[in-house]
């Protein structure tokens, strides 16, 4: 019989897409209970889809944050509610998103995102949230799957994640040795 064990935690990270003059004070209310960002990618042209201009606007913008509290991965439900309120209430006047926030887990194995979209790769979560794999890590780098995002498969992205591994390892090493003393 298979033993029921907690799962290794993991590193939680959010990515916006953004229209150019957004500012909100908004890593303070993403942040709660998270931690500081630990990591953050620097700004840049969000350009591989026009998915988002009717609602958004043009010339948008993406950035991710990671978070340094690790949490379990049974988290990510809250995480995708919490980050709908917040898109909400930050609406234009034209009730249009100003920011898409999208929350995410990684572990030293891949890169989790959340939805509110089912499709045949992505598995039901609870409260009307669904998980997807997004990346996999293999042969000591994350690699795309075959319905990884555009923007998911950059190498600007890909070493992003790559250092954010980097960051959870080692919390992973420091919380192990706490834990054992």
């Amino acid at each position: 019989m298979a033993v029921v064990k907690e799962p290794q935690k993991v590193l939680p990270f959010f990515g916006l897409i953004f229209t150019p003059g957004f500012s909100s004070n908004i890593v303070k209310e993403l942040n709660e209970g998270l931690g500081d960002v630990v990591l953050e990618s620097d700004t840049v042209p969000f350009t591989h889809t026009t998915y988002y201009n009717k609602e958004m606007g043009l010339g948008l913008l993406r950035q991710w944050w990671a978070f340094g509290n690790l949490v379990l991965p049974d988290i990510l439900v809250k995480l995708k509610l919490r980050t709908n309120e917040i898109e909400q209430r930050l609406l234009n006047d034209k009730g249009g998103r100003r920011v898409n926030i999208d929350p995410g887990l990684l572990s030293l194995s891949n890169l989790v995102l959340a939805s509110t979209k089912n499709y045949a790769h992505r598995i039901y979560l609870g409260q009307g949230i669904y998980g997807e794999v997004t990346l996999q890590y293999k042969e000591h780098h994350f690699v795309p799957l075959e319905w990884t995002y555009p923007d998911y498969r950059e190498s600007v992205t890909l070493d992003f994640f790559g250092r954010a591994r980097d960051v959870l390892r080692k919390k992973l090493v420091v919380e192990d040795t706490v834990l054992r003393e």
